[in-house]
């Protein structure tokens, strides 16, 4: 039986990361034709065209799509043994991923358990939105990952529940009988629709405020007053209050956030630094799904 190069599936994963033959060509440091000849290559070894006409442009086929998902798991584990070989003990990387919302509080925690067990250990830790981080976490660019989205495709244990709540600046003057400003994140985002749905079951209107790709913009928009976001309790301050029923706000269901570990670990510290965790902390396998 013919073996898969894993050259040619690193270039597939490229191709498909970066949208084109063109920036995969960039990337790794070859001419296009070179990428298109690999990519013929691995066609050949298949036996199957890997890509289809989308347009004008190329874009995988589903026998692609299907060698993608398995270049992907198997660049994983080589690259995973090739890290934990050349380290020789359980010592080495964890990357560790976390939502800006959860970067000051249930990260931390985290971290001091980590340091504490695993002394030896390097951490790299990146910070970013919930949905990115799980994709991040599927390629196995992370090893673990705090998050308040569910996947039943990966392990994951409850680290809390926390409360969804709609926040404003200090000095920020509600208006009821006006539609609700809301400032919100753009890209896919969860507390958005949370938003959006308690405002239209309890029949409110609402404008589009202000939006931001991060936290941090939009944190600046609510001190600043300009309107009102629904976020978990935790990035309420100083600065901020909480509007609820008695100034006429909806109520919103509580957020699950867990932390997953990536699948096909074959580096036994990330098993170790998963389950000392779980254990350390009482974490338990959460809920099928959220709200």
């Amino acid at each position: 039986m013919n073996t898969l190069d894993l050259e040619l599936l690193r270039t597939l994963a490229a191709i498909d990361n970066l949208g084109s033959f063109a920036a995969a060509a960039v990337q790794l440091g070859r001419t296009q034709s070179a990428i298109t000849q690999q990519m013929q290559r691995l066609e050949e070894q298949i036996g199957q065209a890997l890509f289809e006409k989308q347009g004008r442009n190329k874009g995988l086929s589903e026998h692609g799509k299907r060698l993608l998902t398995y270049a992907r798991h198997l660049l994983t584990i080589n690259d995973e043994a090739l890290r934990t070989l050349q380290q020789g003990q359980l010592q080495g990387l964890l990357r560790i991923g976390s939502p800006h919302d959860t970067a000051q509080t249930m990260l931390p925690p985290l971290l001091a358990e980590i340091a504490r067990h695993s002394p030896l250990l390097q951490l790299e830790i990146h910070v970013g939105r919930s949905p990115f981080l799980m994709e991040a976490l599927k390629r196995g660019e992370l090893d673990i990952a705090l998050s308040n989205r569910v996947d039943s495709t990966l392990e994951g244990v409850v680290l809390r529940s926390s409360p969804t709540v709609w926040l404003c600046g200090a000095g920020y003057v509600h208006e009821p009988h006006k539609p609700v400003p809301l400032i919100t994140a753009d890209g896919p985002s969860i507390y958005r629709r949370l938003g959006h749905e308690a405002l239209e079951a309890a029949g409110m209107s609402w404008t589009s405020r202000c939006s931001a790709p991060s936290l941090i913009g939009i944190r600046a928009a609510l001190h600043a007053g300009l309107g009102v976001t629904a976020r978990g309790v935790e990035q309420l301050d100083a600065g901020l209050r909480v509007l609820g029923p008695a100034d006429g706000m909806p109520p919103m269901p509580d957020l699950i956030y867990r932390l997953y570990i990536r699948s096909h670990v074959v580096n036994p510290l990330t098993r170790q630094v998963f389950e000392n965790l779980k254990n350390r902390l009482r974490l338990a396998t959460g809920p099928a799904e959220t709200p």
